[in-house]
């Protein structure tokens, strides 16, 4: 007797089907127009290819290049499979690994064989020619699943020996499943589509290689990873090709120099050397935000660099953190020419990746009532993370950074109220520097401290502050994130948009239970016993570093007039004028506009092109005429700007009001 299934469909009908039907049959029982539309299925939820049978009754979703997330997800994965594919192709003892889907794309890493050495970007035209004619064959992709022994064997006997290493990790008895295209086959987990020929052969580029190491382990062998881009179709691939030369051009790396802002040098990896006019913009920030949380109620505090071990180990971070610490012996070294520098007996110190810990150190200090509470803390917190040199990525990913860091110390009633306020402050913030957000949940992850109970209260508490605060909606692309929370706390994280649609994760508030009992924070309530405090962790820059460089390719590096290392050039046409250019640049320097001259002997056309790419946002120019009728000819950055002459004293308080931060205005 044939078995049938009942398969429940998104409009609330019910179809049945015998065993041995797949999603596609379903489609083309709809109708033509989504059969050729579909590609892919979500079964009871989970992504699945559409030629793979129902299992027994279902839910079934039909995936349509609508459903943008998923279709690109699934587009990126298959030109994953294709570009090893292609590669094997045209270089014959090419070992796999693997290649996942990416935000914007695709990448594979490859062990090339000894003779032909490392991929270089010179090969990638070959490999996309190569793709597209795989693509065009419109060959089927197959799901099989193979036993991990089978699985082993075939790619031993394929001389794939990373592949044959990974299987034997699986564990024993699961199936596993591998995709074949023709006579090529890799082990993934997939979904893929039903065949290359459902891929656009224009929406793809190859658009760089690198070195990777083996499991990201740097002990192991070094591997090429080739990158690629992928869309849906041509016109979105050409779309994100714009934005990347867009985004070239606003590098923060390229603009800090042009702009002279810091520098980064091998003696000090992932460290920073702020140049005056970069560590300019860092004080107006840290002014900023210093009256924000003096405005909101913070009390500043400063807490050591250093701290022992046994600290550490307490607070939990030695055994979940210290691979991402930097250690330090406690004993005086060994200044003799031979012999260790350190014996073995000393005790370990570390800088401090966070400044949680000494933050509860403060908070412990005399007796605190619940009268006390809230207790908000702040640090301007300068942190060291041992980040592995090749992650390292100029402002953006630094060993040593400085964190807007504050803990909110409160009781259980207070939690959702502070919760509340501190979105109020972070969306004044982010709206003063011309950033719209969007606002997630990051829940438990799977390695945890605490109880399910403790998580499910956390968890709630900042649902709930979220929704009184009216952002759990679309338009703040209110989302949540299953397993993305910290060790010790779930989180609310805020990703700004730039203004060339770039999403940046900055702010974070965490609700923590953990680490004030780890530590033994208490506070005496009004019952006359003790209570463990309830600990918000909170950013709103996240670091300054990062901050800053997301802000100098937001403004591509055309800050506004309050962040602008120099607001003012006063230039000169005619050495006649230099007496009056000194007495302008003086008065504006006395209203407090940060002002240089410009006095040499060069063409005034030759002085407007320099310090426009210096990106000055007001260039002064004098000559003759203004310095007879104490006049100044204004010449703001910017394609569309206007020259206008003003009288010097309406100038300055122009200028002088323009230079306000907007939280002064």
């Amino acid at each position: 007797m044939t078995q049938h299934f009942k398969i429940a469909l998104p409009d609330g009908s019910v179809r049945e089907v015998e065993a041995g039907t797949t999603p596609a049959d379903v489609a083309a029982a709809i109708g033509p127009g989504l059969a050729k539309a579909a590609l892919a299925a979500r079964v009871n939820g989970e992504v699945r290819d559409i030629m793979r049978p129902f299992e027994g009754d279902s839910e079934l979703a039909l995936i349509t290049s609508r459903d943008e997330a998923d279709a690109l997800e699934l587009v990126r994965h298959d030109y994953a499979h294709i570009l090893a594919e292609a590669v094997q192709n045209l270089f014959p003892g090419t070992q796999i690994t693997f290649g996942p889907a990416t935000e914007d794309g695709f990448y594979y890493d490859f062990a090339p064989s000894p003779e032909r050495g490392p991929f270089t970007e010179e090969d990638l035209p070959v490999i996309e020619e190569e793709m597209r004619r795989i693509i065009a064959r419109d060959e089927k992709l197959v799901r099989e699943v193979w036993t991990r022994e089978q699985v082993r064997q075939f790619f031993i006997d394929q001389g794939e020996t990373f592949k044959a290493e990974w299987v034997m990790e699986l564990p024993e008895g699961e199936p596993i499943t591998m995709y074949r295209t023709g006579e090529w086959l890799d082990l993934c987990r997939g979904p893929h589509l039903a065949s290359t020929g459902k891929l656009d052969p224009q929406a793809f580029k190859l658009t760089r290689v690198s070195g990777a190491y083996w499991r990201g382990d740097q002990k192991n062998a070094m591997l090429s990873r080739i990158y690629g881009t992928g869309w849906l179709n041509k016109k979105q691939l050409d779309a994100h090709l714009v934005r990347l030369e867009e985004a070239a051009k606003r590098d923060h790396r390229k603009i800090g120099r042009e702009m002279d802002l810091y520098h980064l040098q091998e003696e000090a990896h992932g460290s920073i050397f702020w140049h005056p006019k970069g560590y300019l913009i860092w004080r107006e920030l840290e002014a900023y935000m210093r009256r924000a949380i003096d405005d909101a109620g913070y009390r500043e505090v400063k807490t050591p660099q250093v701290m022992d071990a046994r600290q550490w180990e307490q607070s939990g971070h030695w055994g979940k953190y210290r691979e991402n610490m930097f250690v330090i012996p406690d004993e005086v070294p060994n200044t003799e020419d031979e012999g260790p520098i350190v014996s073995d007996e000393a005790d370990w110190m570390a800088l401090k990746p966070m400044n949680c810990p000494a933050h509860v150190l403060i908070f412990r200090q005399g007796i605190k009532s619940y009268r006390d509470l809230p207790l908000r803390l702040y640090e301007n917190g300068c942190c060291h993370r041992n980040e592995p040199h090749g992650a390292l990525h100029g402002l953006m990913r630094v060993r040593q950074f400085t964190q807007d860091d504050a803990h909110i110390f409160c009781t259980e009633d207070q939690i959702v109220e502070e919760v509340q306020a501190f979105c109020t402050l972070a969306d004044r913030i982010y709206r003063d520097f011309g950033f719209s957000y969007e606002i997630k949940l990051a829940l438990r992850p799977e390695k945890r401290f605490g109880t399910e109970e403790m998580w499910d209260k956390s968890e709630a508490e900042l649902r709930d502050a979220v929704v009184g605060a009216g952002l759990a909606t679309p338009e703040y692309g209110w989302e949540e994130l299953p397993g993305e929370g910290a060790f010790y706390a779930p989180k609310l994280e805020w990703h700004l948009t730039d203004a060339i649609g770039r999403t940046w994760q900055v702010g974070t508030i965490q609700s923590d239970r953990v680490l004030p009992d780890r530590l033994d924070a208490s506070y005496v309530g009004e019952d006359g016993e003790r209570h463990r405090p309830i600990m918000l962790h909170r950013a709103i820059f996240g670091s300054y570093e990062r901050f800053i460089g997301i802000l100098i390719e937001h403004y591509a590096g055309k800050f506004p007039l309050w962040l602008a290392p120099v607001q003012a050039v006063v230039a000169t046409i005619v050495s006649d004028a230099d007496d009056y250019a000194k007495e302008v640049a003086a008065k504006l320097a006395a209203a407090g506009i940060r002002v240089e001259t410009d006095l040499r002997n060069e063409k005034i056309n030759y002085k407007v092109r320099e310090h426009s790419l210096a990106r000055v946002p007001n260039l002064l120019v004098i000559g003759k005429r203004e310095a007879e009728e104490r006049t100044v000819a204004l010449r703001p950055l910017g394609v569309d700007a206007r020259q206008e002459v003003l009288a010097l004293d309406a100038l300055v308080e122009r200028l002088r009001s323009q230079a306000l931060p907007p939280d002064l205005r």
